[in-house]
């Protein structure tokens, strides 16, 4: 079972990764705001960063109002996409995070991952949360999560909720070398979200990155909640508990990822299943 897929990357093969988990104090339904606070973060990040995750619906949080939702949403053409490929191609790094999209006249939960050279790559978000009227007023994506090759690495991305559903999330044939995790999600389930990160890392021998927003809104307070664990689960990038909006920064070798995996070959034991949508 290879732990590769078959790609070739543009700009070469990377040996460390850095990543930085941006924890950002979303104003809600702000979309111009939100989207120049999280430019300037970016534009601060330190040397090495290869990738910088925003949190899920970065440029609205969660709208809840459905007299509100239309007025706010966006193609995958819009705003937001062309001043994050912008920002991608302006400072050298891979921007992810997700957005309120409409399609078709659907609204739906879109992650998506923007290379410095342009390549985006969209996934709409599969599990709606049942405890909000998120399910019932965004459609729900059929695709399967997508695996981005980027400097030599396998990235994969889920929104939130999915983190919750391991079949989902499985690393089949070990796809993947990175897990992104664009979340909003609050204190209240706080032992939850630690728990399933570092369960996603170590049966999927990955890095995961838990990019979760800081602040409050009208379902909890989520300071404190951004988090990157390595694939044996250990962590490995926290929220600074002096400043719960400081980018959290993590990196990984891909050589010690592999020879991780062959030490500990339980991707070879994986059962083989195929995903019926």
């Amino acid at each position: 079972m290879s732990d590769r897929l078959n790609c070739a990357p543009e700009n070469g093969i990377k040996e460390e990764l850095g990543i930085a988990a941006i924890p950002l104090d979303i104003r809600w339904a702000e979309p111009q705001r939100n989207l120049l606070e999280a430019e300037r973060i970016v534009r601060t990040l330190g040397p090495g960063t290869d990738i910088a995750v925003l949190p899920e619906l970065f440029t609205t949080a969660f709208i809840d109002d459905p007299s509100l939702i239309g007025d706010v949403a966006e193609g995958s053409e819009g705003p937001t996409m062309m001043a994050v490929r912008k920002l991608a191609a302006e400072t050298g790094i891979a921007i992810a995070g997700s957005f309120l999209c409409v399609e078709h006249r659907v609204y739906l939960n879109r992650g998506f991952f923007v290379t410095p050279e342009g390549g985006t790559t969209f996934y709409d978000k599969r599990h709606l949360f049942c405890l909000s009227p998120e399910a019932t007023l965004f459609g729900r994506g059929d695709d399967e999560v997508p695996i981005v090759c980027y400097k030599g690495w396998n990235i994969a991305i889920v929104v939130c909720y999915d983190l919750r559903f391991p079949a989902w999330c499985r690393n089949r044939g070990q796809r993947y070398d990175v897990l992104l995790v664009p979340a909003n999600w609050p204190h209240a389930r706080a032992y939850a979200w630690h728990h399933l990160l570092i369960a996603r890392a170590i049966e999927n021998q990955a890095v995961v990155v838990g990019a979760d927003r800081s602040g409050t809104d009208d379902y909890g307070c989520y300071d404190g909640m951004t988090a990157v664990y390595d694939p044996m689960g250990q962590p490995v990038g926290e929220s600074d508990t002096s400043d719960f909006r400081a980018p959290v920064y993590a990196s990984e070798t891909l050589t010690r990822l592999r020879k991780l995996r062959r030490s500990l070959p339980f991707g070879n034991d994986a059962d083989d299943f195929s995903l019926i949508r």
